[in-house]
């Protein structure tokens, strides 16, 4: 089996981030739920139940199971021995990237683009495997200054001053993206993942599948430069493979995931959200669990071949809605 990429859990718990479908990045992995072995479910009743491939109708939905089958206690991981990696990160121009993002998908065990919006500019990152002896560390420095002092401290500093200036946000883009500078660096993986985020922002997320991601980026530059919205955080683009897990978004289904993101004392985020919805609509997007999106068990139920299935179990579970909330009535029905 693939084993999952972790590089997107955040500050989450285990068991909320695999509860919520969270994925890192790469064609040949499938998101974290998906490295599941087994899990202790305890069920609204009160029974504990260990959760495997012996019940596959149990298994297929708990793992991404968004809180509504029960608590789950603890968690059994596949994993892998520690291993290193090789990162490049690389400015370049979206015409570049866009007919040509397929490839770089598959030519990477990890591959991840940041477009900053109101340019044609983009930041490409791939990181690869490398054998345990290469050690081609990132002068401490360098470190500093792009991941703490650039992404964080200034990044933040800025972004407090251009909630006051909205329109100097999209001129702030040109120019930060133009100031970006390639690097590269061997490490071991959580320090290639693993990198701190001190700005606060709101978030939604769709999975799409692989082949529309170049349309749906080019429909959001179009929004983007017709409305002239004050954007300050880059557009994120990622890659995931297919699973089996009911409520995944990567259930039977090779997804590229589109995230957009908007300062917390940024402009109202609304107006740009919706559009993305809109554009994401048109390829069947699914949304992340854990972030922000409006749709409602209709339309989800047209999207995810097995909700109804989920439903039904979860009725046998929890017929008395011990475990319910505004949003599970909203996402899987009252």
């Amino acid at each position: 089996m693939a084993m999952p990429n972790l590089g997107d859990i955040d500050a989450q718990t285990l068991a909320g981030a695999t509860s919520t479908g969270t994925h890192g990045t790469g064609a040949g992995l499938p998101g974290l739920a998906a490295g599941i072995v087994g899990l202790r479910l305890v069920t609204p009743d009160g029974q504990e139940r260990w959760v495997d491939e012996s019940d596959p109708e149990l298994f297929g939905a708990a793992r991404v199971g968004l809180g509504a089958l029960g608590v789950v206690t603890e968690i059994e991981l596949a994993c892998l021995p520690a291993y290193r990696l090789r990162a490049v990160e690389s400015p370049d121009e979206l015409d570049a990237v866009l007919p040509r993002i397929q490839e770089f998908f598959d030519a990477h065990r990890h591959f991840e683009m940041y477009w900053f919006p109101g340019t044609r500019r983009v930041q490409t990152k791939a990181n690869d495997l490398v054998p345990d002896e290469v050690d081609e560390p990132l002068p401490e420095w360098r470190r500093r200054l792009d991941d703490e002092l650039l992404s964080n401290t200034v990044f933040g500093a800025v972004n407090r001053v251009l909630a006051h200036v909205p329109r100097a946000v999209l001129p702030f883009n040109a120019v930060a993206a133009r100031a970006l500078s390639q690097r590269s660096y061997t490490a071991v993986s959580h320090e290639v993942f693993v990198t701190p985020r001190t700005v606060r922002f709101v978030e939604s997320e769709y999975a799409v599948p692989r082949e529309a991601v170049a349309d749906v980026l080019t429909d959001l530059h179009a929004w983007v430069e017709r409305r002239r919205e004050p954007i300050s955080f880059p557009v994120e683009v990622r890659v995931a493979a297919p699973d089996d897990i009911w409520l995944s978004t990567g259930h039977e289904r090779a997804n590229a995931y589109v995230a957009v993101h908007q300062h917390v004392r940024g402009a109202d985020p609304t107006a740009y959200f919706a559009a993305f919805e809109e554009i994401v609509a048109a390829h069947a997007g699914r949304p992340h669990w854990g972030k922000l999106h409006t749709l409602d068990a209709e339309r989800l139920s047209t999207l995810y071949p097995r909700h109804g299935d989920f439903v039904a179990l979860r009725d046998r579970l929890d017929p008395d809605r011990v475990l319910a909330n505004d949003y599970l009535d909203r996402v899987l029905g009252p």
